[in-house]
């Protein structure tokens, strides 16, 4: 699995995919975002890449696992923070890493991101605004990241 396969699948297929795989351990690190929309591989990679390019670059989790900051602007600014922790996600009830902004985040207050690992080095994202499910994301992590268990 990697990020362009993410790339082409259908809202539906990312569900699967999400529901079937572990939470996995937390990150660590500087994780490499791209957004998916779920809409056709070549729409997806176009706002992957503009998103990217403008907004979101991805997060880097802090050493102790607690904490993050996004990675954003075209500055890679690391701003938005988030605690990290175990929680049952809101799709499906299963244990994921919940990326929580409510506590660290006046402009992202409503905002909790819900991860799971898909291969080595790849997490599969869901960000929430409130209840509502907004859109989905990638994280993937070069090196030793992508060889832990």
């Amino acid at each position: 699995m990697d990020v362009d396969q993410l790339l082409t699948m259908s809202r539906p297929e990312l569900d699967h995919l999400f529901r079937t795989s572990p939470a996995g351990e937390i990150p660590r690190g500087e994780g490499r975002g791209t957004v998916l929309l779920a809409r056709g591989a070549k729409t997806s990679a176009v706002a992957a890449a503009l998103a990217r390019r403008l907004a979101w670059q991805g997060k880097v989790f802090d050493p102790d696992g607690r904490t993050l900051r996004n990675r954003v602007t075209p500055l890679r600014l690391r701003a938005v923070k988030a605690e990290v922790y175990r929680d049952g996600s809101r799709l499906d009830g299963a244990e994921c890493t919940v990326l929580d902004y409510s506590r660290t985040s006046f402009v992202a207050r409503r905002i909790r991101d819900e991860i799971r690992r898909v291969d080595p080095g790849l997490y599969l994202g869901i960000v929430y605004w409130g209840r509502h499910r907004v859109l989905g994301f990638s994280l993937s992590f070069p090196g030793p990241q992508a060889t832990r268990a």
